[in-house]
């Protein structure tokens, strides 16, 4: 498709997002930015909360990692359910009794003050990393599809990412999001449907015939049973339930959307449906996966080695037009509904968390605020120019490898103060939390020697977070 068209695509999709944006800050007060006065519909936000939790991650890598490992990953989908079962009736408890803003509050109510900043470092941390990975995909489609036509650089299609991102949230934070995130996710789930219903058009086969198509290929392997692999069932199934609840229920990015709910129930309420529609989702992409590759042999395509270049180079290539706008359409809501939170997310923590906002001057409010907003912006772009320079496998992969190292301090931190009584000399608790990610990296390399030939996976964030928490019983107070 002609690099212009898609171009006018682009913008037509940003000019919407930007009414939204308007519509949503009238009469909006400078707290709007943080909690959207805890007044969302939770059915809003249930639906808006799958394109941030699934995102260009999702939309591009999933599909293309089938090709890899096959359907493993809905081993993990299914230990989601489990760790989303916790968020529900304990994390959001918490949160709401404690009526935080910030979830790393707690932190500082029940250790003290460096606790309370190492948390939330870490989430900075982790977001900042989350974020430049999503939108390093969109980047880099965007460059394929529209700016090498175009004649400019990647680096032009990372600052135009940003730019528009912090453009549409500069003023209403959260409020604006809950609204263009449900927005993003329904465009992002329909291009997946269009897309299955192309492909099954062009290889002339039936809705049900592909069912048996994939379910006699090799894709549709759902369970390994092999201790030492790395995609082993219990492995993936536990890390999955872990993985839920250091990036959905210890991430402010996704509770700061549970928490504009306007009470506790409202908040479970939306937990609930937004697993039901996950597994769903998830479900559609690792399909559409399976399609991707059959469709590849059907056509004699070569699948690229970069297994997230598939689904892009199909789309704008070998799937007609109408896919290739689809396409366009769906990874944009995809990047878009992950970033924008994320960028609000780390404003957010940052100044409640480090920056004492409510001993800030009212009138210097919001001058900090968009400071931060900006500042944020710069460090996505600098991140993500630095991980297109030195990353060569899947982003889903390097997304779960990042979480190990990063959200295992914040999972030690979180379950040794709700299911521990102790205080913690609350000045070493940094250097617990630093030496734990340092302590999982090194078993890790030498776990075949080490652990008779065992291979970590995704349960990294286990080990992680049980150093963190065996850290924490060390430096407790005595008395």
């Amino acid at each position: 498709m002609n690099a212009n068209i898609i171009l006018l695509i682009f913008i037509i999709y940003f000019i919407v997002l930007l009414f939204i944006s308007r519509l949503t800050t009238k009469n909006s007060n400078f707290y709007d930015f943080f909690n959207a006065n805890r007044s969302s519909p939770w059915f809003l936000v249930a639906f808006g909360m799958i394109g941030t939790s699934l995102s260009g991650v999702t939309f591009i890598s999933v599909p293309g990692e089938v090709g890899n490992s096959n359907f493993s990953y809905f081993q993990v989908v299914l230990g989601y359910l489990v760790g989303y079962f916790f968020i529900a009736s304990v994390l959001l408890p918490l949160y709401y009794r404690y009526n935080l803003v910030s979830i790393y509050s707690y932190l500082d109510q029940r250790f003290g003050s460096y606790s309370y900043r190492t948390g939330s470092f870490f989430f900075l941390l982790s977001r900042t990393i989350g974020a430049s990975f999503r939108l390093f995909l969109v980047a880099g489609v965007l460059q394929i599809a529209i700016f090498n036509d175009l004649g400019f650089p990647f680096s032009f299609s990372v600052l135009v990412t940003i730019l528009l991102i912090w453009i549409y949230t500069f003023k209403g934070g959260i409020k604006t999001i809950v609204w263009t995130d449900a927005l993003q996710t329904l465009f992002m789930l329909s291009a997946v449907i269009i897309t299955i219903v192309i492909i099954l058009n062009k290889m002339n086969i039936s809705l049900t015939e592909s069912y048996s198509l994939i379910r006699s290929s090799e894709f549709s392997q759902i369970f390994h049973f092999n201790w030492k692999e790395s995609n082993d069932f219990f492995k993936q199934f536990i890390s999955g339930a872990f993985i839920a609840i250091v990036m959905t229920g210890l991430d402010q990015d996704m509770m700061q959307k549970n928490l504009t709910c306007r009470n506790l129930s409202e908040a479970q309420k939306n937990m609930f449906w937004f697993c039901v529609i996950l597994v769903f989702a998830n479900l559609l992409f690792l399909c559409l996966g399976a399609l991707l590759y059959l469709y590849s042999d059907f056509i004699g395509f070569t699948v690229p080695e970069r297994t997230d270049n598939l689904y892009p180079l199909l789309a704008l290539n070998h799937l007609g037009d109408f896919t290739s706008v689809v396409f366009i359409l769906g990874i944009i809501a995809a990047a878009y509904s992950s970033a924008d939170s994320a960028l609000t997310s780390l404003t957010t923590a940052f100044c409640i968390d480090f920056l004492n906002f409510d001993k800030i001057k009212d009138v210097n409010r919001n001058k900090v605020r968009l400071a931060v907003h900006l500042g944020f912006s710069i460090i996505l772009f600098a991140v993500i120019m630095i991980f297109n320079s030195i990353n060569d496998e899947s982003v889903i992969n390097s997304i779960f490898k990042a979480a190990g190292y990063t959200y295992g301090p914040l999972l030690g931190l979180f379950s040794f103060g709700i299911f521990t009584k102790y205080k913690i000399k609350d000045k070493f608790s940094f250097w617990v939390c630093m030496t734990s990610p340092a302590l999982t990296y090194l078993i890790n390399i030498y776990s075949e020697e080490l652990l008779f030939g065992y291979k970590f996976g995704f349960e990294l964030l286990l080990l992680n977070g049980l150093l963190t928490f065996t850290g924490l019983f060390l430096i407790r107070e005595r008395s």
